[in-house]
């Protein structure tokens, strides 16, 4: 790959810092804008940006990203979950869950933020930030992922199994402990309104209204399904310890083995406004073209190279979690920075 621009540049907290963007020559034409590199000044981080927050003491792990309704980034790690203004980089609450490891986001159709944790199911009044817990019996209180479907019922992916649940009453409708695969890695619906499910073994397809499920795919490389979306020509990607797939979700067949994604873990797949791929490996994060798979970039200067969730096009940027904090990538010159309230000083 090539370098085509590298810069140390101004962070929202006053500080500089070296980062770049690496292109592969065939991406050369379609980001013009990257090619000025930009010098300036290196200057150390500040020793902590909220002194009441010792971040060198914590666990930044960043395990999800959701956009809220009023276009706020909510921010879900193991610190806990944290709502930003994604345009400034502002931290405009910390919310308050002392023991609780995030590990997944929701939003219902009322805009309340649902965060599945190693601990339980927790709701939050994106309003006033209020914090609910919910004693609701759960096969196992480790959630792994979380879903709002077409109707607005709630899908509660545990490591032992999935369960859907109505948001309003706060009530179990039914449990799928028989699920292939078991644990629910990863959930997207299709553009019919089906579930689908990426699971240790595969992935499958639930009929949201009946909860039963309708097909599953078995021939997948690695096994192991840890990430889902939806294309916006309704087609699934699936990304899998050992590659990223197309999937037909009429059929079930796997349509084809993204070449330039083979043999890398993928953790996290995104579709961008504009139709790209951004996909987060355990070795940073790539950017494709949807109709051929050819990769456009790769994100450099990430405070760490393993990826567990990314977000494009909020705030005009695109966030990406990791093992060892949080960074945002300008979607208008290319420049990784780190987020220092969620960063190791």
């Amino acid at each position: 790959m090539g370098r085509i621009s590298s810069s140390c540049s101004f962070l929202l907290a006053g500080v500089s810092l070296c980062s770049s963007f690496f292109l592969t020559p065939a991406a050369i034409a379609e980001v013009s804008e990257f090619v000025s590199p930009i010098y300036e000044n290196v200057s150390p981080p500040p020793p902590n940006l909220e002194p009441e927050f010792n971040l060198s003491s914590e666990n930044l792990r960043i395990t999800s990203l959701l956009e809220n309704w009023d276009g706020d980034l909510w921010v879900g790690s193991w610190q806990g979950l944290s709502r930003i203004d994604p345009n400034t980089g502002n931290i405009l609450k910390r919310i308050d869950l002392t023991n609780y490891n995030v590990e997944a986001l929701a939003m219902d159709r009322v805009g309340r933020i649902w965060v599945g944790t190693t601990q339980g199911l927790l709701r939050v009044d994106s309003r006033s930030n209020e914090v609910t817990e919910h004693n609701i019996l759960l096969p196992s209180n480790r959630i792994v992922s979380l879903l709002v479907d077409q109707r607005g019922y709630l899908w509660v992916g545990t490591d032992q199994g999935l369960v859907l649940i109505s948001p309003d009453e706060g009530l179990v409708m039914t449990t799928l402990k028989k699920l292939p695969g078991l644990r629910p890695n990863a959930m997207t619906l299709d553009q019919d309104g089906n579930l689908w499910v990426g699971t240790l073994l595969g992935l499958v397809q639930v009929n949201t209204a009946s909860a039963i499920p309708m097909q599953t795919v078995r021939d997948i490389t690695g096994n192991v399904v840890n990430s889902l979306a939806t294309a916006p020509d309704g087609l699934l990607w699936a990304g899998t310890l050992d590659g990223l797939l197309v999937v037909d979700p009429e059929t079930g067949e796997i349509l084809r083995n993204v070449t330039s994604m083979r043999e890398k873990n993928v953790t996290s797949v995104q579709f961008g406004a504009d139709g790209t791929v951004w996909a987060g490996t355990d070795e940073g994060v790539l950017r494709l073209k949807a109709d051929s798979g050819l990769l456009l970039g790769q994100v450099g200067q990430l405070p760490s190279r393993q990826v567990l969730a990314i977000a494009p096009d909020i705030g005009n940027k695109l966030w990406v979690g990791t093992y060892q904090g949080l960074a945002w990538v300008s979607l208008t010159t290319g420049v990784t920075r780190p987020h220092y309230g969620f960063v190791q000083p």
